[in-house]
């Protein structure tokens, strides 16, 4: 790319205002999108793009029908084949139960937290409007608080056994096995099990120290689980940060590795746990001491499911209420939340499939999109729920029709609720800021490497609204520049006729 492409590219909002006043307004939209296309450097790489008006009618089409790796626009479909088969009040209980009797305010067994699948025990904001009563919640152990409240209301006081945190109510297999080696330390790739808590990740802060000396590194909530092996050094302003974290195979111990700028501000990193079961049964265990409550045995975690079968049939010593699957969507969409997205698909395979696993919810959303959208079965191929694989791969045809038909849905308010607007907080934060676009863009975004992706409605100036889906493949622009040059092929579909 030459450089003057780079000035052109990163001048991105100046450009989309001039494609609204540009001569080429008066041609059609098939002759703009491809002169913007054919233009040097975006001719050099593969494209998919798809319009239609709000019924699904074609306006536009280039490589509509093929297969490209969409990101995390594959959010678009967990999330839609949710909206759709589950009611937007759908719940699920996180329960405690004693696998022996209660005698005397003691538990005369293990202490066993289960859970269904819940994502929503976070510190987290669940709508772009954080004034709101009740959609922020500060304390990501409140639903233990409760947990552990309860059982000293209900008069225990010791707990005799373990603490053991079961995910069982999820197949075993945690980490997918199409995943990058290389992304399994990072938030983005948690394992995802039954029992989650705090999106089964860890705040890892980094402080610059002395100079050539190790920078100083936190992990929070730290529970005592998890070593830090520090790799690290402080190095001179102006030197770039280049963090990275591994971690050893079956080990939970993490490995930071890199430079860190004297002058650096603090920025979190967040990690993800090794094992998300026992870690919330060590949550759970220090929740119970600061209620006076004392554990004699260990803590563990399980994803055994008939290990504490009977004690799951009996009646629970205390229970949780998730928050409702509107705000499972939300981080879903809105800043695309890959966690939530892999906890949402096992979750419609345990609830419309054979069990909570992988396979199950991809064959549930497998039979939504033939079934109820109408998509071309050829035209699509689902590994995971996030998009995080690359071995995902959907057409930008199956996406405008999955959009159309969502639109139409007596759902659709609850699931467009979550989606990014241009200009709002969200994914879309910074992008159509100061053009005709601002607030007039709601798209579902994607990147990995050599991926970008947007896929969703414009409003055009004219006020009709457009359905899109843009996929960028097997590109080395990286993901700055060819994001801008995306917007301006948005800035085109929303300039008009």
């Amino acid at each position: 790319m030459t450089n003057r492409t780079e000035q052109l590219l990163r001048l991105a909002p100046p450009l989309l205002l001039l494609l609204f006043v540009s001569p080429v307004e008066a041609q059609s939209l098939q002759k703009r999108l491809d002169h913007a296309l054919d233009a040097p450097p975006l001719n050099r790489h593969l494209w998919g793009v798809a319009v239609a008006d709000t019924s699904g009618k074609l306006l536009y089409s280039r490589n509509g029908d093929r297969l490209f790796i969409p990101a995390s626009n594959t959010k678009l479909v967990v999330t839609a084949t949710a909206a759709v088969l589950l009611p937007p009040d759908f719940t699920v209980a996180t329960s405690a139960y004693g696998s022996g009797p209660v005698t005397n305010g003691v538990l005369q067994g293990h202490l066993v937290l289960y859970g269904r699948g819940d994502p929503t025990m976070a510190e987290r904001c669940f709508a772009v409007d954080t004034t709101t009563s009740g959609v922020c919640v500060k304390d990501a152990f409140w639903a233990l608080r409760q947990l552990a409240r309860t059982l000293k209301a209900n008069g225990v006081r010791t707990i005799a056994g373990d603490v053991v945190g079961d995910g069982s109510y999820f197949e075993p297999e945690m980490l997918h096995p199409t995943w990058e080696h290389d992304d399994l330390p990072w938030w983005y790739a948690a394992p995802v099990s039954g029992l989650g808590l705090s999106d089964n990740s860890l705040r890892l802060t980094t402080q610059p120290t002395q100079l050539d000396a190790p920078a100083q590194l936190a992990l929070a909530p730290w529970l005592g689980d998890v070593t830090l092996e520090n790799r690290t050094r402080t190095v001179a302003e102006g030197q770039p940060r280049t963090l990275d974290v591994s971690r050893e195979p079956c080990s939970s111990g993490l490995i930071v590795a890199g430079d860190v700028p004297i002058s650096g501000r603090d920025r979190p990193d967040y990690v993800a746990v090794s094992d998300p079961n026992h870690y919330a049964a060590l949550a759970f265990r220090q929740v119970l001491a600061e209620e006076g409550i004392a554990v004699l045995g260990a803590t563990r975690g399980t994803t055994d499911s008939l290990l504490y079968r009977a004690a799951r049939q009996s009646t629970p010593l205390a229970e949780v209420t998730s928050r409702p699957l509107s705000d499972w969507i939300f981080p879903i969409l809105n800043t695309s939340q890959n966690w939530y997205a892999e906890m949402l698909l096992k979750q419609l395979g345990r609830r419309f499939g054979a069990g909570g696993s992988w396979h199950e919810g991809l064959a549930v959303e497998r039979r939504f999109l033939i079934d109820s959208v109408g998509a071309d079965s050829t035209q699509f191929s689902l590994s995971d729920g996030s998009g995080l694989s690359a071995v995902n791969l959907v057409s930008p045809q199956t996406f405008v029709q999955l959009l159309a038909f969502m639109r139409r849905h007596q759902r659709y308010s609850v699931w467009a609720a979550g989606l990014p607007k241009s200009g709002q907080p969200g994914s879309l934060r910074t992008r159509f800021v100061s053009t005709p676009l601002e607030g007039r863009v709601t798209a579902k975004t994607g990147s990995i490497s050599t991926v970008n992706s947007l896929s969703g409605y414009v409003e055009r100036v004219d006020g009709r609204t457009v359905i899109f889906s843009i996929q960028a493949n097997h590109h080395v622009l990286g993901s700055r520049s060819m994001i801008a040059a995306i917007d301006s092929v948005v800035a085109v579909i929303g300039s008009g006729r």
